[in-house]
Order: C-alpha cells, then sequence, then structure tokens
C-alpha cells in the first residue's frame, strides 16, 4: 500500500472516530440539553425528587400567594394542559405576574411541588417560553398581536 493511500485511509478511520465519539456524547447527554421541561414533560417524564432542573410555563391566574410573614410565595405554572405548584423563596423579578411566561429553576419536592432557587423572566414583557407558545396555538388560544 503506497503512504498517500495509508494517510488517507488514516485521516478516514480519525474521523469516523471522532464522529462516532460526538454521536455517543450527544445521546447521552441528551436529557441534559433541554433548557427546561413544561409541566406535562414533567408530568410524562416522572422526574425523581431532588434532580435539578428548569420548568417554564404561563404563571396560572389567581394562583399566587404570598405569605406575608416571609418573602415565601406560591404559584402554579401550567402549560394549559397540566399545572405544577412551585414554591420560592426570594424577591421576584419585576416582571413576575399572572398570565405571563416564566422559567424557575430548582427542583421537585416528594410531596410534587417544585422548590424554586431561582426564577428567570425576560426583559421583555411578551416573553413566552417557545413551549407554552406550541402548546397556545394547538390550543387555539394564541393572539398573534399579544406576541408582539
Amino acid at each position: 500500500m503506497k503512504p498517500k493511500r495509508r494517510r488517507l485511509y488514516f485521516v478516514a478511520f480519525g474521523m469516523l472516530a471522532l464522529g462516532t465519539a460526538a454521536v455517543l456524547i450527544l445521546t447521552a447527554l441528551e436529557e441534559n440539553i433541554v433548557f427546561f421541561y413544561s409541566p406535562t414533560e414533567v408530568a410524562e417524564k416522572a422526574i425523581a425528587p431532588g434532580l435539578h432542573f428548569r420548568i417554564g410555563g404561563l404563571v396560572e391566574e389567581n394562583s399566587v400567594k404570598r405569605h406575608a410573614d416571609s418573602m415565601t410565595t406560591e404559584f402554579n405554572i401550567t402549560d394549559l394542559n397540566h399545572t405544577t405548584p412551585v414554591t420560592y423563596r426570594g424577591i421576584l423579578p419585576d416582571l413576575f405576574r399572572e398570565g405571563q411566561g416564566v422559567v424557575a429553576e430548582g427542583a421537585l419536592g416528594p410531596d410534587g411541588v417544585f422548590r424554586a432557587t431561582e426564577i428567570l423572566a425576560k426583559h421583555d414583557e411578551n416573553y413566552m417560553p417557545p413551549g407554552v407558545v406550541e402548546a397556545l396555538k394547538k390550543s387555539g388560544r394564541w393572539q398573534e398581536d399579544a406576541a408582539e
């Protein structure tokens, strides 16, 4: 075999090995690449209590309860199919209100309540997580002018 052909085989084998390694890594990390889960995905995947992740959706109307004696706030996040109760202790972002999109970071408790360590909101008051937009469009409740 000529040295030029041997070198070509070596490069081709190296590229194949790198491609295979990349596919294996991405497959192993597939669950962790998601930016956040919707309440429906949380219910379907049966995520183990204590696992740290993000959940995104709309703050359900008439669900926000602020404790007078502390900085604790309880509310529900919904994607219009499922609802997940959330508890958060801390200062909420200025754009946090009922009917708005929100992403909460934290973990599920054994009782099914999501205990948030951080509440994330975009600086745009019309922000809505993409998964929620899809759910709203499917349910027929999406208003195109509200998103602009």
